[in-house]
């Protein structure tokens, strides 16, 4: 299985294109690296909602609004404008409790242009993805998701999980930019070091051609998720 992780290492090396990266929100959690290319972007779909929305504030004044979900709150964080809140928790299923990513998306009535998915969901990001049809998933242009639990890919049911993951997401989107999160540990099984949560930014690649891998990790508009910890930064193997 370790030669099937590093792989995977090798398919999430992070490529250049002809967008620079910007930094999207706060300067710390809740923001992230995204390429420049907002340009006709109408929606930004955004679950898991935190008490500060320094991400959706900073669309919004690029001219995106937001949808935003949610069922561990009631609402949307003070002083946000959004274009709906769902008190309803992403997933595989469509429930009381529970909906899909495609199904949140037709409830939205959001018809125009591209849009972008900020996700972090505390490891439903697996289901998620895996059960949104690919025809709905090529309407997000930018995807910037964390991805959690990673100590647990080892096991073999969550590693197959994973690895369809990821295969979805790299049919159709380029793999930008990935940043560890500085609030959780790294883990070493081989001799391989790996962050247990990171976040992942992808462009779809109708948007653009990858011109070589990116040889700078951190980016200089990296910053620590959490000040108070110290900063950690991918290892050298996950883009060199």
């Amino acid at each position: 299985m370790i030669n099937e992780f590093k792989q995977l290492i090798k398919a999430l090396r992070p490529v250049k294109t002809k967008y620079e990266l910007i930094r999207v929100g706060g300067t710390n959690d809740g923001g992230y690296l995204l390429p420049n290319d907002l340009s006709g972007i109408s929606t930004c779909f955004s679950p898991g909602v935190d008490v500060t929305a320094t991400f959706e504030k900073d669309l919004f004044g690029r001219g995106i609004r937001s949808h935003l979900i949610d069922g561990s709150v009631d609402g949307a964080p003070a002083g946000l404008e959004v274009a709906s809140f769902t008190k309803k928790y992403l997933g595989a299923v469509h429930n009381e409790d529970y909906t899909t990513l495609e199904g949140w998306m037709s409830s939205a009535h959001a018809f125009l242009g591209d849009y972008i998915l900020q996700m972090d969901i505390e490891g439903a990001e697996y289901q998620t993805i895996l059960a949104c049809d690919p025809n709905a998933l090529r309407r997000f242009r930018i995807i910037a998701v964390e991805v959690h639990d990673v100590q647990h890919w080892f096991n073999p049911i969550a590693w197959g999980v994973v690895q369809v993951f990821f295969a979805k997401l790299l049919d159709d989107f380029h793999v930008v930019h990935l940043h560890p999160n500085n609030n959780c540990p790294f883990l070493a099984i081989d001799n391989v070091l790996f962050p247990s949560v990171f976040e992942l930014t992808l462009l779809r690649k109708d948007r653009a051609n990858a011109e070589g891998f990116a040889d700078e990790l951190p980016h200089p508009l990296d910053q620590p998720n959490v000040l108070d910890k110290p900063n950690r930064h991918m290892p050298e193997g996950w883009y060199k």
